[in-house]
């Protein structure tokens, strides 16, 4: 998406993901962090039959906001995009050494347009918004062996997850709501355990059964500052 001066709205899935404790390392640690979550995004991806270079990527150095192209089937993403990214973190942190490679996930689809600085619109802000809600942050910090926190805005839950087209079921996701400078945003973060490979209940399908699920945490309205 590229602002040529005829400003028109598109319908699209953004994709916002964020590494946990990137100030913490130092430059080099850093740097490898950076390329372990661009490969793993990429195998994720290509794991549902998409390629990130045909991505608009809004990067950061911890993290990227990016929109997919029109007529992108938001139900593989929201489920299983989301199940690959996860082994593929769990793999990269057998060898992680000091610092293990851990992420934060959110995923909402509406319009925006095109702008100089990047995409303009609601829908950008909304997940941003939700990538650094206080819920999706503590999620990581109260389960330890958890690799991935995962939210999904509240119409893409309501338009995709509840379906039954999307890998993850509804069950395992909790409704939060988040108010940032004087605007609620509501979204539904997963706090069941994405399906493990080779656990009954395989990932591809509507409908997959979850792994055992993981303590599920009671998150009353914040507000974010």
């Amino acid at each position: 998406m590229k602002g040529n001066g005829e400003a028109h709205l598109s319908y699209r899935l953004l994709v916002a993901v964020d590494i946990q404790g990137y100030s913490k390392r130092d430059t080099r640690e850093q740097l490898l962090a950076q390329r372990r979550l661009s490969d793993a995004l990429d195998r994720a991806a290509r794991g549902v039959g998409l390629d990130r270079a045909g991505w608009d990527k809004q990067v950061g150095g911890d993290g990227e906001l990016a929109t997919l192209p029109e007529g992108v089937d938001p139900a593989p993403v929201a489920g299983d995009f989301v199940i690959l990214l996860d082994e593929a973190l769990r793999e990269v942190n057998r060898d992680a050494g000091r610092f293990r490679l851990r992420v934060r996930l959110a995923l909402h689809h509406g319009t925006l347009t095109a702008g100089p600085f990047g995409p303009a619109g609601d829908a950008p802000i909304v997940v941003q918004r939700l990538l650094d809600a206080t819920p999706l942050r503590r999620l990581l910090i109260d389960d330890a062996g958890r690799d991935l926190a995962y939210v999904v805005s509240d119409s893409l839950f309501d338009d995709v997850v509840r379906t039954g087209f999307c890998a993850l079921p509804p069950r395992d996701f909790h409704a939060v709501k988040i108010v940032a400078k004087g605007t609620t945003f509501r979204g539904h973060i997963l706090t069941g355990r994405t399906p493990r490979e080779g656990a009954e209940g395989e990932r591809g399908g509507p409908g997959a059964a979850s792994a055992p699920h993981a303590r599920v945490l009671d998150f009353p309205a914040l507000a974010v500052r």
